[in-house]
């Protein structure tokens, strides 16, 4: 079981995060990217599965910044809310939550240590299979990152974005917000990145929501650790 303890940002600015270890030596770190839906029951429960696994994982709150302490669930009003509280970080100046995302990996670096290689990995989903994506792209200590369906990193600028480290990306078939086309052509834009369809729809690896699909979050799930075992630890 994890908790929550305050990071600080390169602008000096506090970020929450939930920290889940394991027990031992890890293998490495890992920064788990929430959804729209803050670090909720959902993140928490993923970080402490991974943390099962052997990696020092943390979970920033990405919210932080435009609104502290969310916590949402799945239904209508709270899909509504998210993309609201997504909407106000995404319009944030400058680098907008990136120092926050910066912050996490140098903390899940240090907690993985030199017994632990002091090697770092970084997943999302959705929203935050996006910022994976630019923090792959753009910070610095990651040896993996990997996308759960990340909306948006397929269309427009951001398939221009070049990764500095490996990265592997799941989506589904039947996800309406990301259509297949866009994830074909990131795919051909780049070769290097390792792609994953699955006959899924949109949120399949979270088993708190209706488009959970247990087949695919298992392969997918099976992939990662696959990924993160040759590049991380």
């Amino acid at each position: 079981m994890g908790q929550f303890v305050d990071l600080t940002s390169a602008d000096g600015f506090t970020v929450p995060a939930w920290v889940a270890l394991p027990e031992g030596t890890p293998r490495g770190g890992l920064v788990v990217v929430q959804e729209i839906f803050g670090v909720n029951s959902h993140i928490r429960d993923v970080a402490d599965r991974w943390a099962a696994k052997g990696y020092a994982v943390v979970a920033p709150a990405m919210f932080a910044r435009v609104e502290p302490g969310v916590e949402l669930g799945y239904t209508d009003a709270d899909m509504k809310a998210g993309m609201e509280l997504k909407s106000r970080a995404e319009a944030l100046p400058g680098a907008g939550v990136l120092p926050d995302i910066q912050a996490a990996i140098d903390h899940a670096a240090k907690l993985a240590g030199e017994q632990g290689g002091g090697k770092v990995g970084i997943f999302g989903f959705c929203w935050g299979g996006l910022l994976t994506w630019r923090a792959a792209c753009e910070l610095q200590g990651l040896s993996a990152a990997i996308c759960y369906y990340g909306g948006g990193m397929t269309m427009g600028a951001e398939v221009d974005r070049q990764p500095r480290c490996p990265v592997m990306a799941h989506f589904g078939r039947r996800d309406h917000f990301i259509p297949v086309d866009s994830v074909e052509a990131f795919g051909r834009a780049h070769p290097e990145v390792e792609v994953h369809l699955y006959d899924a729809d949109h949120g399949f690896n979270c088993d708190q929501r209706g488009s959970y699909d247990a087949a695919a979050a298992s392969t997918a799930a099976d992939r990662t650790q696959a990924f993160l075992a040759r590049h991380v630890g």
